[in-house]
C-alpha cells in the first residue's frame, strides 16, 4: 500500500519542482490553493515512480487523484493507483484528463474507463496583456468600465504587502456578511480558505494588489504562480457599490504582474450565471477542460 503524506506548507519546493516546469494550467494544481482548501479536501500526496500524486476525499469520502505529473512510465503509476483503489474498494477516479492523456488512456485501457465532464469546473485561461491592454471592440465595455472608474474616483493601487493583510481581512469579513454569509456554505468555506491564505501569504509565495478610492481600501485580490508561464488568480474582492472597480483592480493587478506570466488562469464559474457571463466578457483564450476518467466496475 502506498503512503500518502498530508501536504503541508513545507512542501512547497518539492511541488513547486513537478509544477514550475510543467505546462500544466490547472488551478487545481496550485500549491497554495492546495494548502488553502486542505480542510475541504484532504488533499495528500506521494511519490511514485518519480511522479508526483495528489489524491484528495470527495464528497463521498471516497479517495480521488489528480494526473500524475512527471516524466517516465505514467501509465505503470496509474496501474498502481487503481491497485489503491481496488484494496479500499473504492472506485477508481483520475481528474484533470486532457484529450491526449485520454486517448493515452484508450489506447492502453481500451473501453475501461468513463470519462465525464462538467462545464461549472472548466478554467478560464486569459492572456495576461489582453487584460493589460483592453484593446479591440471586444474589450470596449471593459474600457469604458475602467475610464469612467479612473475618471470618477480618487484611488492608487499598491502590492499587497503583510501589513495590509489585517485590512483586507476585515474588507472580506464585511464583504461577506454583505454576500450572506450566515446562509451560504460556499461562502464561508471560500472565506475559511481565504483567511488560510492570507495569514500565510509569504510561506506560499502569494502575489497580490490592492485599491484604495478615496484613501479607503476597496478591493484586493492575489493569487500564485502555477507554472513557469501561467499565474493562479485565486481570491478577488470589490466594493460593488462603486462602479468599474472589479475591472480596474483586475486590469491594475495584471499590469503588475511580470512579463514572465503570459496567462491568467481566473479558475471557474462554479455554474453561478452571473459569474460566468461576467468570465466570459474578458474572452478567454482558452476554457481549460476538467474530465474525470473513471474506471468502469
Amino acid at each position: 500500500m502506498i503512503h500518502f503524506k498530508p501536504i503541508d506548507i513545507t512542501d512547497q519546493d518539492l511541488f513547486s519542482s513537478y509544477l514550475y516546469a510543467s505546462e500544466e494550467k490547472d488551478c487545481d494544481f496550485s500549491f497554495a490553493n492546495l494548502c488553502s482548501w486542505h480542510f475541504l479536501t484532504e488533499s495528500s500526496y506521494a511519490i511514485i515512480e518519480q511522479f508526483l500524486v495528489i489524491r484528495f476525499v470527495n464528497q463521498q469520502g471516497e479517495h480521488e487523484y489528480f494526473m500524475p505529473l512527471g516524466t517516465g512510465n505514467r501509465l505503470a503509476v496509474i496501474e498502481i493507483l487503481q491497485a489503491c483503489a481496488q484494496q479500499e474498494q473504492v472506485p477508481f477516479c483520475l481528474r484533470g484528463i486532457r484529450p491526449r492523456i485520454q486517448e493515452e488512456l484508450e489506447q492502453y485501457f481500451p473501453g475501461q474507463f468513463e470519462y465525464i465532464s462538467d462545464r461549472d469546473y472548466f478554467d478560464y485561461i486569459y492572456l495576461r496583456q489582453d487584460l493589460v491592454e483592453l484593446k479591440g471592440k471586444n474589450y470596449q465595455p471593459k474600457r469604458n468600465h475602467v475610464n469612467k472608474f479612473q475618471k470618477e474616483y480618487r484611488y492608487s493601487y499598491q502590492p499587497l504587502s503583510p501589513e495590509l493583510i489585517p485590512d483586507c481581512l476585515q474588507f472580506e469579513a464585511t464583504w461577506c456578511m454583505r454576500h450572506g454569509y450566515i446562509e451560504n456554505e460556499n461562502i464561508r468555506n471560500e472565506r475559511r480558505a481565504l483567511t488560510y491564505a492570507l495569514h500565510h501569504f509569504d510561506a506560499l509565495n502569494l502575489s497580490g494588489g490592492v485599491l484604495f478610492v478615496e484613501d479607503r481600501l476597496a478591493a484586493f485580490t492575489f493569487g500564485t504562480p502555477i507554472n513557469h508561464n501561467t499565474f493562479g488568480i485565486h481570491f478577488e474582492k470589490a466594493d460593488i457599490h462603486i462602479d468599474g472597480i472589479y475591472s480596474a483592480i483586475n486590469q491594475e493587478f495584471a499590469a503588475h504582474l511580470p512579463e514572465q506570466y503570459l496567462y491568467l488562469n481566473r479558475e471557474e464559474d462554479l455554474g453561478i450565471p452571473g459569474l460566468r457571463q461576467a468570465k466570459l466578457s474578458y474572452h478567454p483564450v482558452l476554457l481549460l477542460e476538467k474530465t474525470k476518467a473513471i474506471r468502469k466496475p
